[in-house]
């Protein structure tokens, strides 16, 4: 056993409201913090006023698409058609970059092969150095509906009970369910009912049943209604919210995933990509963050996700900067340190282990130069990651 005692940091825990002047201990063997007052030091390490936060949660993300289409075409025609072998690589250099730029857990939302799956097993025994990985299978859609490339058609209540069912079997801790049409495909709208309320609520139960999450993809205002009204734990993108589904959001206590990357990165890029796809973006771009602004103002709980994977919505920087986007919306800057911290550890269901430096939880911070309660941009910079006590090389 190797225990690491770490001083003079300025800590925000993921509980408290500033940083502050903390000591913090990590043993190696176990990957997790330890009471520093009992801790029989091997190194000390003076972090001489530098800030530390927890590592940084995704909740949003498509580990094995390329967003860079290196391979040709849209990254998820492409995953659908190069294979597991391929999409494999593609996941596993997704998430080496993730953990080296500050990212600890993730929840993926939709995969091939089972691949968020299995890798969400190997991480968790140690066998590879990733973040952690809350994992959905195949997002349950309906025949022709969105992200049909790699999701599991499923039509009326018994067969997407059936393929819940299936996912959990495979080790699935999360259920993804399309509520509505989107962007990224041609010939719907992000406006489009796909998934009925009974169809969403039959995969809903099953995920509860086990204690597992249930999140949709719901972007048009009436999708968002069905998905809560169905009772998922989280509104993926939220682009047109209401007052109306705000307030069914509050009463629900359902989450905000905003994803605001996915159509900002869209929209830096018209020239390379289809009319159909930009236009789309374009159009939704105010109307969304001006949704995450009301949300974040009423008191909606909301994690951090990306949507990274989707198209030029990179691995890397993608997730320090959709931290930037929702202050911009409105959010203040210590909700969105808590957006990629304790509420995502909450909506995951991972915060008796992770998502704050506390005693018993795991070693997962990142060390940054600047105070990013002044200037959110601070989480851009270069860090220092460590995963269960481990720094990152």
């Amino acid at each position: 056993m190797t225990t690491i005692l770490f001083k003079n940091a300025k800590v925000f825990t993921g509980k408290n409201t500033d940083f502050e002047g903390i000591d913090f201990a990590v043993d190696t063997e176990t990957g997790q913090f330890i009471n520093k007052e009992t801790a029989n030091a091997d190194e000390t390490i003076d972090l001489k006023g530098k800030y530390v936060m927890p590592g940084l949660i995704n909740a949003h993300t498509h580990i094995i698409l390329d967003p860079f289409f290196k391979i040709g075409g849209l990254s998820s025609v492409n995953a659908a058609q190069t294979g597991a072998v391929v999409n494999t690589y593609i996941a596993i250099d997704n998430l080496n970059k993730l953990l080296k730029h500050g990212v600890t857990y993730i929840r993926d939302v939709g995969s091939s092969d089972n691949i968020d799956l299995q890798l969400s097993k190997l991480e968790k025994d140690n066998k590879i150095t990733a973040p952690g990985i809350i994992g959905s299978g195949p997002a349950i859609v309906m025949t022709g509906g969105h992200g049909v490339e790699l999701g599991w058609e499923s039509d009326g209540v018994d067969e997407i009970r059936k393929h819940a069912r299936t996912n959990i079997k495979n080790g699935a801790r999360n259920i993804k369910v399309m509520a509505t049409g989107g962007v990224s495909m041609d010939g719907e709208t992000p406006n489009d009912v796909q998934l009925s309320v009974e169809e969403m609520r039959a995969a809903v139960d099953e995920a509860h049943h086990k204690g597992y999450t249930a999140c949709a993809h719901a972007q048009g205002t009436e999708g968002i209604k069905n998905a809560i009204r169905a009772g998922v734990d989280s509104i993926e993108h939220g682009i047109y919210l209401d007052d109306e589904a705000i307030q069914m959001m509050l009463d629900n206590d359902t989450y905000l995933v905003p994803t605001l990357m996915a159509p900002w990165a869209i929209n830096q890029h018209p020239e390379k990509l289809p009319d159909f796809m930009v236009k789309k973006s374009l159009a939704v771009q105010e109307a969304h963050i001006k949704s995450i602004g009301k949300a974040a103002k009423a008191g909606i709980k909301i994690a951090m996700g990306t949507d990274s994977g989707t198209a030029y919505n990179d691995f890397e920087k993608g997730p320090s900067q959709e931290l930037e986007q929702m202050v911009d919306a409105g959010l203040t800057p210590l909700q969105a340190l808590q957006s990629a911290s304790i509420n995502a550890a909450e909506l995951l269901k991972i915060n008796d282990y992770a998502g704050s430096i506390e005693t018993g939880k795991l070693a997962d911070f990142i060390i940054i130069e600047e105070n990013p309660l002044e200037n959110i941009k601070a989480v851009q910079a270069d860090k220092i990651v460590y995963k269960k006590g481990k720094k990152v090389e």
